[in-house]
C-alpha cells in the first residue's frame, strides 16, 4: 500500500473519531493543512500540518485517553512513523509540536490561559512547563520555529462549523513532500 493509501486508510478508519475540541480529529488535520496553505507554507510545513496528530490515529487508544490521565505520546509515534517516509523538515516540526506548547505556556503565561479545556488538560500531562534546560534544548533546536508555527495553527484549528477542503486537496503537496524527502527517509 502507497503511502497516501494509508493515510486515506487511516483517516477513514478513525478520522471520525473525536478530537476533544468539538471536531474530529480529519476536521482537525484538513483545518490546520488548510491554515498552512493559507500563509503560503511549503509543501513539507502542509503536510506536517496535516499529520502532525497521525500519532492519535496510530496508537490505538481510546478517545478519551486524556481524561483517564495518559499521555499517548501521539507526536512521538506520528513523528517514528513520518520518518519512515519524510525527511527532517516534517518530522521534527511533527515531534516538536507539543513541546511547542510547553515552551509558550512557559515564555508567555496568557497562552496557557487561552487554551482550550482538553488542550490545558494534555498540557499538564505532556509535562507542564518546561524546566531551564528544556527550554533552552527546544529553543536550539533548528526547527523550533516551525515547531511553533504548526503550534499556532494547531491551536487556531478547532472550528466545527469551518470549511476545509477534501483530503484528496492534500495529496499534490504529500507527493511534492515526498519526492523531495531524502532517500533514507
Amino acid at each position: 500500500m502507497n503511502l497516501i493509501n494509508h493515510i486515506q486508510e487511516l483517516f477513514h478508519k478513525s478520522g471520525h473519531l473525536a478530537y476533544g475540541e468539538g471536531v474530529t480529529e480529519l476536521q482537525h488535520a484538513l483545518q490546520t493543512a488548510q491554515l498552512a496553505e493559507q500563509e503560503e507554507a511549503p509543501d513539507t510545513l502542509v503536510v506536517a500540518a496535516l499529520l502532525h496528530d497521525v500519532g492519535h490515529l496510530l496508537h490505538g487508544l481510546p478517545e478519551d485517553v486524556a481524561e483517564q490521565g495518559i499521555d499517548g505520546r501521539h507526536e512521538r509515534i506520528g513523528g517514528k512513523w513520518l520518518a519512515r517516509h519524510f525527511g527532517p523538515e516534517i518530522t521534527q516540526p511533527v515531534r516538536l509540536h507539543v513541546d511547542a506548547k510547553r515552551h509558550q505556556c512557559t515564555v508567555h503565561p496568557e497562552y496557557l490561559e487561552q487554551l482550550s479545556p482538553a488542550s490545558a488538560k494534555s498540557f499538564e500531562l505532556q509535562g507542564g512547563k518546561m524546566n531551564a534546560d528544556e527550554l533552552a534544548a527546544f529553543e536550539e533546536n533548528p526547527f523550533f520555529e516551525l515547531a511553533l508555527q504548526l503550534r499556532q495553527w494547531d491551536d487556531h484549528a478547532k472550528d466545527p462549523d469551518l470549511q476545509s477542503p477534501p483530503l484528496e486537496h492534500f495529496f499534490p503537496a504529500i507527493e511534492n513532500a515526498l519526492s523531495s524527502a531524502p532517500a533514507n527517509a
